[in-house]
């Protein structure tokens, strides 16, 4: 499956990373080339493992007591992420949102642990029941913000990023939408951390899991200021459990076609930031297609991000515009099935 996505530039964009809270505290994180400092072990996670998590970051301290009481972090980075957009350029009414997320693991073990476990008729806190729903998140981004265009949430592992990208460009390509908040967030909890734990392939150490949540605003490009970073072409491909390579080549190459970019021609390149073989499999392929190209490893230095990987892959090779890069690849590959293929214009890129 692909969409070609010329008619969608990003016209402002927003990042809760473990650097920090904020765009600039992302970005002068990556250019350091040093991971992220702050590292914290989930009370009851896997033993000895730390995860990457966005420091002091307090629900209520960020955004208040009001209407925060009952919710969970996943959807509180998502809120943040949102309302860092609007500062930079307050979208217009009709606004929709796409976003790649997996939800909230640490809600939906509580409650599924407290119907078990409560006492009897298995009392359960209601008001945290809306946490373990997928939507959650978006939808509270929406009622916030008061968002009334098109709101989709998509949880698809590592390529749910890439995928909301083909899905909200298609909003815009079919008049849906005129403007369409496109993101991820991830949180890092013990539940979490333990799934991963259970889940991991053999071969290189898995990542450390990490958190956060970006927001990338996309207009149709011919309403939007010139000079803005373009969505030139998102591929994905579904492949069986032993053809990752062969299934992230084929995909990368349609992704590069259907865009009308040579190998030669792309600057930066930005794998999802697996661990274990998945992630070996990834690097094994870019180096076969691109060989020298700049290589931008997110994951290495804020941790694996799991749906929100892709969106914060895009946002890093936003940055790498100020280099002179004009040509970027970001690529996601799960164990469970998938893979997908970006490929974005940056500012200067005439196409």
């Amino acid at each position: 499956m692909s969409a070609t996505a010329t008619g969608a530039v990003i016209t402002a964009w927003s990042a809760v990373s473990p650097f920090g809270i904020g765009g600039k505290h992302f970005l002068d994180g990556l250019r350091t080339g040093e991971p992220a400092r702050h590292t914290t072990q989930a009370e009851g996670g896997v033993p000895g493992e730390r995860g990457r998590a966005v420091p002091d970051f307090d629900v209520r301290e960020v955004l208040g007591r009001k209407g925060t009481r009952a919710m969970d972090r996943v959807t509180a980075l998502a809120v943040t992420a949102v309302g860092q957009v609007f500062d930079a350029g307050a979208a217009p009414g009709g606004t929709g949102l796409v976003l790649a997320t997996s939800g909230s693991t640490q809600s939906m073990m509580d409650f599924t642990r407290s119907s078990l476990l409560g006492d009897k008729p298995y009392h359960v806190d209601p008001a945290r029941m809306p946490n373990t729903v997928m939507n959650c998140a978006a939808g509270r981004c929406a009622i916030w913000y008061g968002l009334n265009g098109p709101n989709v949430t998509l949880a698809s592992g590592r390529v749910s990023g890439l995928s909301a990208f083909r899905y909200a460009t298609r909003l815009l390509a079919r008049g849906r939408a005129d403007t369409v908040l496109v993101g991820g967030a991830e949180e890092y909890s013990a539940d979490r951390a333990w799934l991963d734990f259970h889940s991991r392939e053999d071969g290189p150490a898995p990542r450390p899991l990490g958190e956060g949540a970006c927001m990338m605003l996309l207009e149709r490009a011919e309403t939007a200021t010139t000079g803005r970073p373009r969505a030139l072409a998102i591929t994905s491909r579904v492949f069986a459990a032993d053809d990752l390579r062969d299934a992230l080549r084929d995909c990368v190459h349609a992704a590069l076609a259907e865009a009308g970019v040579a190998p030669a021609a792309v600057d930066v390149v930005v794998p999802s930031g697996a661990g274990g073989r998945t992630g070996a499999q990834e690097t094994e392929v870019l180096d076969t297609v691109f060989g020298a190209a700049h290589r931008l490893d997110v994951g290495a230095l804020i941790g694996d991000t799991g749906a929100a990987s892709a969106c914060f892959g895009v946002v890093a090779a936003l940055g790498e515009a100020e280099t002179g890069a004009r040509i970027a690849v970001v690529t996601s590959a799960d164990a469970d099935g998938s893979v997908a293929c970006g490929v974005f214009g940056l500012p200067g890129d005439e196409r």
